[in-house]
């Protein structure tokens, strides 16, 4: 667990990153990452002196079983609120199969991710901007998935919690892989829009956290 301002922590997880957020009113994680890492997300928390009695939010980024992977479960433990955008549910809730690379690729991913347990929402993200935890800014970047969303946090001059709206590589952000992309135009609209906001900081699903003007990343990516 690193610390990348006060107060918000990454967890890399395997080649998943789940973050966790210190709040006045508890912790809140950010996304959950592959099936089963419960109890290495318990280890992280104990980590930083925290528990995960502590948790009372969950906020998801996406619907693909390397970041609910583990929602069921914790929901369960935690009791924590979980929030998703709308057009997430059918996914989270188990009524539509993960949207993925068909043929081998499919099998394979399938094989060395497996499956998310279905579980409940307990908040709908319906408006762009809305606000599901004081301070976080939730984000519709759809593109990688249909209800895709990035949270802002206001401090320490802007935290972008991208998801896999972008991922970063030695520092440089790219956007998430085609392959696995469900509009990739879209995705790239998103890209750009995120590259206009101002924020010091972005941690990401994949790849390491970028601070001191994180934004100037975002804007060299989609410059080209």
């Amino acid at each position: 667990m690193r610390e990348v301002v006060d107060g918000v922590f990454e967890l890399p997880l395997g080649y998943v990153n789940v973050h966790v957020v210190v709040t006045d009113d508890g912790l809140v994680l950010i996304d959950t990452g592959l099936p089963g890492r419960s109890p290495m997300i318990e280890r992280g928390l104990q980590g930083i002196r925290r528990s995960l009695g502590e948790v009372t939010t969950i906020l998801v980024t996406h619907h693909h079983p390397d970041h609910v992977g583990s929602l069921a479960d914790l929901r369960n433990r935690t009791g924590a609120r979980v929030v998703a955008h709308a057009a997430e549910i059918p996914w989270i809730g188990g009524e539509r199969p993960p949207v993925g690379p068909g043929g081998w690729l499919g099998k394979l991913m399938t094989r060395a991710v497996g499956t998310a347990e279905p579980t409940k929402v307990d908040q709908l993200i319906t408006t762009d901007g809305s606000e599901p935890v004081p301070g976080f800014t939730a984000l519709h970047t759809p593109g990688h998935t249909r209800g895709h969303v990035s949270y802002l946090l206001d401090r320490a001059g802007g935290v972008l919690f991208a998801g896999d709206a972008a991922a970063s590589r030695r520092g440089r952000v790219t956007g998430p892989p085609r392959m696995l992309t469900a509009d990739p135009p879209r995705a790239g609209q998103s890209l750009a829009r995120l590259a206009e906001l101002e924020f010091d900081h972005a941690v990401f699903g994949h790849g390491r956290a970028v601070s001191g003007l994180a934004v100037e990343a975002f804007r060299k990516a989609v410059s080209g």
